[in-house]
C-alpha cells in the first residue's frame, strides 16, 4: 500500500502530511529569505572585475563568484530551497504553496537584512511585513 504522504497520492488532506507540507514550505522560505543579503554580501566587488570581451568578463565574473565562498555558501543553501520547495510542490496545494513561500520569503529577507545592519526601510517596511503575515494568514485559513 503506498504512503498517503508520498507525491501524487491521491489522498485526503491528513494533518500529518499538512504538518510536514507546512514545515517544508517554511524550511523553503528561511533558506531563500535568508540567503539574499548574504548574496549580496558575497557578491561585493563583482563590478570591479574587468576584461576585455564579453566572453573573457562573463568567464571573470563566474571565476570570481564561483572562487567566492561568501557568495557560494548562500548560494548553494537557496539552490537547496529550491530543490526542496520542487519536491514538495509535488504534494502540497499549490494556491497556498508559492504565496506562502514568496511572503514569508520577503520577511525573512528583511529581518535578514536588518540583522546585518542594511536599510531596510523603516515603518513603512514594519507595515508591509504585517500585511504580508495578515495576507498569508486570511489564504492559509481560505483553504
Amino acid at each position: 500500500m503506498a504512503d498517503q504522504c508520498s507525491p501524487g497520492a491521491i489522498r485526503p488532506l491528513s494533518p500529518g502530511c499538512a504538518t510536514g507540507e507546512a514545515v517544508a514550505l517554511v524550511l523553503v522560505a528561511v533558506l531563500w529569505g535568508s540567503t539574499g543579503p548574504f548574496l549580496r554580501t558575497g557578491a561585493a566587488g563583482l563590478e570591479e572585475v574587468r576584461h576585455q570581451g564579453r566572453l573573457q568578463q562573463l568567464l571573470a565574473e563566474i571565476r570570481f563568484l564561483g572562487l567566492n565562498y561568501k557568495y557560494m555558501v548562500p548560494f548553494l543553501l537557496n539552490q537547496g530551497g529550491s530543490v526542496l520547495f520542487y519536491l514538495t510542490l509535488a504534494s502540497a496545494d499549490l494556491s497556498l504553496a508559492v504565496p506562502l513561500c514568496n511572503s514569508l520569503a520577503l520577511i525573512v529577507t528583511l529581518v535578514t537584512g536588518r540583522i546585518l545592519g542594511e536599510d531596510i526601510g523603516g515603518k513603512r517596511a514594519v507595515a508591509g511585513m504585517l500585511l504580508t503575515v495578515l495576507g498569508v494568514t486570511l489564504c492559509v485559513a481560505g483553504s
